[in-house]
């Protein structure tokens, strides 16, 4: 009997194959299980790849395809202790940033003998359910003690340390001898002493610094979290120190251009410096010639030195209130690779021709040698603009600026990028470190501009790197996930705002619902909302377009002095434009995928790590005002509780379920509500509540609120979705508890 022909499995069948296996599979593997064969693996490849670009699946290292977020085949792992049957634990190094971590469990080798916390080890991985993972040890990588900080606490047997991680459970026990002289409300590190099962954990102090409640502790709190490296190795700092400056040689001598740097009134690495002038060419009226020069920082850090090792270890410069944790050393940073006013400066620069509607004509990449006529601020241009006070800006140079701003802005309009607008929160110290003003940071036409220049010229990177067939390091933003989108329907339809499900969803299908809602009281909530649909941004080597921006090909070039990822760019555009001997190496193209991952992960850490910097501010400024009534908006709700934003300073507090009148709650994570299954009280997403301030702890950044109006009670529901939300006997009979009013 003839044999049927073999037919391609469907994306379903390959999800299910991939979702049971243990570990990551590879195309021989997924063709062999589906009698794939001849020119029919061809097509299985294009189709494993559609998948992966549409977020089915994880291509891996050696192309190996894993459920979407699946931790790699072998990877390092550091115990973190044990759980309630004595099984040892661990957390993959490197993917700190990952919520919800995965459940790791190590299993027992004789050759490596027993494992405590902070033993890392290489393992081999295997999926033993949805983030939950069996780890056998390949090698032991030798012992990093585990360690926490917290604030301190005197007690007469030694002292307490109450961890400033807000997911940490318990506090730890100081024997008597090893408080290391800290005294009550010290900020303090802890190494943590292999335990038994019962009782706190035990640790030593190690390390001691300043008050808890003291500002000036906030950003090292966040750095040891996040295991952020913020000392450069000696090698590193020697290589720094010993860099000179560079000779004009075989470059491009650009030092004749009025170029200038417009940057923060408080920057201090200038890395890029921006030109325009109006096009002589009579085939282009209206347009406009545009230079953007970039430090040459691939001049100075070469591939593969002590500097390059630390700088891909770091991925990024860190940025807190109070100081910054820069991917390269001080030397460099605020250096030689700062595009200083007055100085001759190495750069990388793009020159490119823009018509009277923003649009690309040509462009043109050379390695030159700049000398920044001025060093600018967003402010002090912008006031110039609005007819203000001129000084210390070159005669001429703002009026072609804005006209080139003012096409590119068109160009942008045309094709859609995405338009979200949303406060960013600022704090301002005095020389001691003490808050002196939390507001918003302003938006200006000068900022503005200075981000149009900068995204032409990052267009231009990705394509020349496409056309000489080099690697590149995109800058991916997939389209969002079609049930984010779903729910965010949902939520718009409950606003009365239409949007069509199942529609093709482009930037501009989003820009039409923020134009709807401009200007009315939850404009800001329906931009988080969209941002929340959104895809996050990642580092990749594989050009999977920009949703955000409405681009089809997108790289980083413009921040070397902060970002790996641009280092990387430029590395590849100066060997495939031959522009020296210092560009990427041959070996480096296979590493592009691992890097990438590695730089989207330390892009996250400092992303958490400057956004609990940000909360623990807040808490200290709201610290004193414990007790005090705040209207605020309902921004987010879980089975928990809500959250709610202050309108005051931005601050996000908590309203823990228990606080909430008494009632069973259920959890509709598509409408987003919480509803009383009793009484009827239901908190919805957007609603406008006023809040007592009960508690604001400035070590953690933790905030909790209680809802004294807001909030509305209708007809208690019958059956419906429900999300396991907390199940509380009902006390009140639905009543507010007493003292609270409801609106």
């Amino acid at each position: 009997m003839a044999r049927p022909p073999a037919q391609l499995p469907t994306r379903e069948q390959i999800l299910a194959f991939v979702e049971d296996s243990p570990t990551p599979v590879g195309r021989r593997e997924i063709a062999r299980a589906f009698d794939v064969k001849g020119p029919m693996r061809a097509e299985l490849r294009g189709l494993l790849k559609e998948m992966a670009e549409a977020g089915d699946l994880d291509m891996g290292r050696k192309r190996k395809v894993a459920p979407p977020g699946a931790l790699p085949e072998v990877t390092v792992l550091e115990v973190t202790g044990t759980d309630k049957d004595g099984e040892v634990m661990a957390r993959a190094v490197g993917r700190e940033a990952e919520e919800p971590a995965p459940r790791i469990h190590i299993l027992p080798d004789r050759r490596s003998g027993p494992m405590g916390s902070g033993d890392r080890a290489l393992c081999r991985l295997e999926r033993a359910g949805e983030s939950f993972y069996i780890a056998r040890v390949i090698r032991r990588l030798g012992r990093t003690a585990a360690r926490t900080f917290g604030v301190f606490e005197k007690t007469a047997d030694g002292g307490r340390v109450r961890p400033t991680d807000k997911k940490a459970k318990s506090e730890i026990r100081i024997p008597k001898g090893d408080e290391k002289e800290a005294v009550t409300g010290d900020l303090v590190t802890v190494e943590i002493m292999p335990k038994g099962r019962l009782g706190l954990p035990v640790g030593r102090v190690i390390e001691r610094f300043a008050g808890a409640a003291d500002p000036r502790s906030f950003s090292r709190i966040a750095i040891h979290e996040q295991e952020i490296p913020d000392v450069f190795p000696e090698a590193a700092e020697a290589l720094a120190e010993k860099a000179k400056p560079v000779s004009l040689g075989k470059r491009t001598d650009l030092r004749a251009l009025p170029l200038v740097t417009i940057d923060g009134i408080d920057a201090r690495d200038f890395d890029d410096a921006v030109f325009a002038e109006a096009d002589e060419d009579p085939a282009n009226p209206g347009g406009f010639r545009l230079l953007v020069a970039i430090a040459d920082v691939a001049h100075y850090v070469r591939p593969g030195d002590a500097l390059d090792r630390e700088a891909l270890k770091r991925g990024n410069s860190v940025y807190f209130p109070d100081r910054v944790v820069p991917m390269l050393p001080e030397a460099l940073s605020n250096g030689l690779c700062s595009l200083r006013p007055d100085e001759d400066r190495a750069c990388l620069a793009v020159e490119i021709v823009i018509d009277s509607e923003g649009n690309k004509r040509r462009h043109k990449f050379m390695r030159g040698l700049m000398r920044s006529q001025a060093r600018l601020t967003y402010r002090q241009v912008q006031q110039a603009r609005d007819g203000g006070s001129t000084e210390g800006i070159p005669d001429g140079i703002l009026e072609p600026l804005y006209g080139a701003f003012a096409a590119l802005r068109k160009a942008r309009t045309e094709r859609g990028a995405l338009d979200i607008e949303l406060p960013e929160k600022r704090v301002i110290l005095d020389e001691s470190g003490n808050i002196t003003e939390i507001g918003i940071r302003e938006r200006l036409d000068a900022h503005m501009l200075i981000e149009e220049f900068m995204v032409l010229a990052n267009v231009c990177a990705a394509e020349t790197l496409e056309d000489r067939r080099q690697p590149c390091m995109y800058r991916v933003h997939e389209t969002p996930d079609p049930e984010k989108v779903a729910a965010l329907s949902e939520v718009l339809d409950g606003l009365g705002i239409a949007f069509a499900k199942g529609q093709v969803v482009r930037p501009k299908t989003f820009n039409g619902v923020l134009a709807k809602v401009k200007g009315e009281p939850h404009e800001r909530m329906v931009n988080e909302l969209v941002l929340r649909s959104q895809s996050q941004a990642v580092y990749a080597p594989e050009n999977l377009g920009h949703f955000g921006l409405a681009l089809t090909k997108y790289a980083h070039f413009t921040s070397p002095i902060r970002r790996y990822s641009d280092l990387l760019v430029h590395r590849a555009l100066i060997r495939g434009l031959k522009f020296g001997e210092d560009g990427l190496r041959a070996e480096d193209d296979s590493e592009f995928q691992e890097w990438g991952e590695h730089i989207s992960m330390t892009e996250r850490r400092a992303a958490v790590a400057e956004r609990t910097t940000m909360d623990r501010y807040l808490a200290r400024h709201l610290a004193d005002r414990v007790g005090g009534i705040f209207p605020g908006r309902i921004n987010g709700v879980t089975k928990f509780g809500v959250f709610v934003t202050l309108d005051e300073t931005g601050a996000d507090g908590l309203v823990p379920i228990r606080s909430l009148p008494d009632d069973y709650y259920d959890h509709d994570d598509v409408h987003h509500t919480l509803t009383g299954r009793s009484h009827g009280w239901i908190f919805r997403l957007g609603d406008r509540v006023e809040v007592r301030l009960v508690d604001a702890d400035a070590a953690s950044g933790g905030i909790v609120v209680e809802i004294v109006s807001g909030g509305e009670q209708g007809t208690a529901p019958r059956g419906g979705r429900r999300h396991g939300g907390p199940k509380r006997r009902p006390q009140a009979r639905g009543r507010p508890p007493k003292g609270r009013k409801r609106r």
